[in-house]
């Protein structure tokens, strides 16, 4: 039963993507449990505590669930590969709407670099887009673990931190979108696929 992965392993090739894909999975690990700046991390694990003992525990366990537990942790990758899932959904929908995306596709290797060009662009604007919806909530704690005593779970509401929570957010799914991209090429199997699954 273990011969085959003992064959993976003595196999120095193999042996290479296999602890590349590693390495890629537990550096999103790490990156899920690092807090964006600004965000007030004590108090934050507080409310969090919290929510998970009152009545809608249930919910928040889901969404810690799906999230791998960065979303309700405001971390630098709370918006996970999502955006990417669905802007790669957005532009496929278009190429039977639009004539220039189904010239595209049928330019074979050339125009599939194209719509993964445009499905990069869509990532990040839907990652804005997403980040600053999260960063809205966050602003207001009340509403998004009801709790109307809970106060503010960001030290500064400026401008300026929220724009560079929103800009951390976002650069976190580029840099997820990168190490999907790097585990299909050089790793084992569909680096999205492993993200979402991590």
């Amino acid at each position: 039963m273990l011969s085959p992965l003992v064959a993976a392993i003595r196999t120095p090739d193999l042996r290479k993507k296999i602890l590349f894909t590693l390495g890629i999975i537990i550096l999103y690990r790490i990156g899920a449990q690092i807090p964006s700046p600004g965000v007030d991390y004590p108090k934050l694990r507080g409310l969090l505590d919290t929510a998970m003992t009152g009545d809608n525990a249930q919910l928040y366990s889901l969404v810690n669930l799906f999230s791998g537990g960065a979303l309700l942790q405001l971390s630098v990758f709370a918006i996970g590969i999502m955006p990417y899932i669905t802007a790669a959904i957005i532009v496929q929908l278009l190429t039977v709407v639009i004539p220039r995306f189904e010239e595209l596709k049928k330019e074979g290797q050339s125009g599939q670099t194209k719509m993964t060009q445009y499905t990069r662009y869509l990532t990040i604007a839907l990652a804005i887009l997403q980040s600053a919806t999260f960063i809205t909530f966050a602003r207001n704690p009340a509403s998004l673990f009801n709790n109307a005593e809970c106060g503010p779970i960001l030290y500064r509401d400026s401008m300026f931190s929220i724009i560079l929570m929103v800009l951390t957010m976002t650069a976190g799914t580029g840099l997820i979108m990168w190490l999907g991209e790097l585990v299909t090429d050089k790793g084992v199997g569909n680096g999205m696929s492993l993200l979402i699954f991590t």
